[in-house]
């Protein structure tokens, strides 16, 4: 179920949006917003790759909080708050993904970039 939740969000949830607000572009507009799904080259910097018990938030250059801080600052400029809409919607879908891990993984938590 976690699998199925995190790839709706990820890839229908953005449509769902572009066709709920922006009627007129929305298939424009969900293009860019699935596109947004390209900070996720930053996990090629990371060895694995891919390790489905990592937290994505605070590990990866693109989805650390000063890169969310950007996305948030992103807003303000009409010309990219589409984008900024696209990056901070991937960022939350990724955070619900990682308290979920963390549900069922408390080691996951503690290994995680968001343990204190």
């Amino acid at each position: 179920m976690q699998f199925l939740t995190h790839y709706f969000l990820h890839l229908v949830f953005p449509v769902i949006i572009a066709y709920l607000f922006f009627k007129k572009d929305w298939k424009k507009v969900s293009i860019i917003l699935l596109s947004t799904m390209l900070i996720d080259l930053d996990h090629l910097l990371a060895t694995p790759i891919f390790d489905p018990m990592r937290c994505s938030i605070g590990y990866h250059p693109l989805h650390s909080f000063f890169a969310l801080a950007f996305y948030v600052v992103l807003l303000l400029i009409p010309s990219v708050r589409i984008i900024a809409i696209g990056l901070i919607l991937h960022i939350l879908t990724d955070t619900i993904d990682c308290l979920w891990t963390f549900s069922h993984c408390h080691e996951c938590y503690l290994k995680s970039h968001l343990h204190f």
